[in-house]
């Protein structure tokens, strides 16, 4: 099996890809009076705002739900976690041409750097979304044991992102367009997806095209166990599990196809 021979060759490779992630974390803060601490204080900022501008001065609801920090845990679980998959794909469609003298003269396993991305992204997601359960935990709005079920939907996403980051981090290095035609993309995708609004507030006929975005059921599952406290509707998350095994096996393809020409085209 040719993804099982690639992964055999990250394995030894693992000192480099963790090397290369705490390099990343370390340059990210170098120089810098505060440090690792900017890590910690950028989301707390923003959960601040999130809280204070949206709960209370703004008096934002959402319909059904009386707690007081509903819509600010609303906006959380949905920006944060947008976050993540727009760091992932944003990066993974500029990895290899953002490394190509690494791949020009070094022999390793080009899998790496999209795992390398994945992990980056992860450490500071970790943080924040910490940060954020802190909040929950502090303000009296943690779920529970129903807590956990974020897990095999941060798994399903980190998945869709990396597969679809696969897929365009290829095409990219052929065409440059496609970076950019994604990056107007992500900006309307983002708008389109329950984040800052209720799915609710919009007409109907819009509402039923929900469907054919594939993260507004991710988002929503986050949201439905960290506002509403209940585990979410794991067969709204289907198509999206179909979706990204696709996407992974059509990225792992086009790498294996490709990753010969990238070199030439880099």
């Amino acid at each position: 099996m040719i993804s099982l021979s690639m992964f055999r060759g990250v394995w030894r490779y693992r000192g480099f890809v963790l090397g290369s992630v705490k390099r990343e974390f370390q340059s990210k803060y170098r120089n810098s009076l505060f440090g690792a601490l900017w890590t910690v204080l950028n989301p707390l900022a923003m959960i601040t705002v999130y809280t204070v501008i949206f709960s209370e001065v703004m008096g934002s609801r959402l319909q059904g739900v009386d707690k007081a920090f509903a819509y600010s845990i609303y906006l959380c679980a949905g920006a944060l976690t947008w976050g993540l998959f727009a760091e992932i794909t944003t990066r993974a469609q500029t990895v290899f041409i953002e490394n190509a003298n690494l791949i020009k003269k070094l022999q390793f396993p080009r899998i790496c750097l999209p795992i390398i991305v994945v992990l980056n992204a992860c450490v500071n997601f970790a943080i924040i979304f910490g940060l954020f359960t802190l909040f929950l935990v502090w303000s009296g709005t943690f779920p529970g044991a129903v807590y956990l079920l974020l897990f095999p939907v941060l798994a399903l996403q980190i998945l869709f992102s990396i597969g679809l980051g696969m897929v365009l981090g290829v095409l990219n290095v052929f065409f440059r367009d496609v970076g950019q035609f994604f990056s107007i993309l992500l900006q309307f995708w983002f708008w389109f997806t329950p984040i800052v609004y209720p799915a609710t507030a919009l007409p109907k006929p819009v509402r039923e095209l929900l469907v054919f975005n594939p993260m507004a059921a991710v988002i929503g599952a986050y949201q439905t166990i960290l506002v509403h406290g209940r585990a979410p509707d794991w067969a709204g998350l289907l198509p999206i599990a179909v979706l990204t095994v696709l996407c992974c096996m059509m990225g792992l393809l086009l790498f294996r196809k490709r990753s010969g020409e990238m070199v030439d085209e880099l």
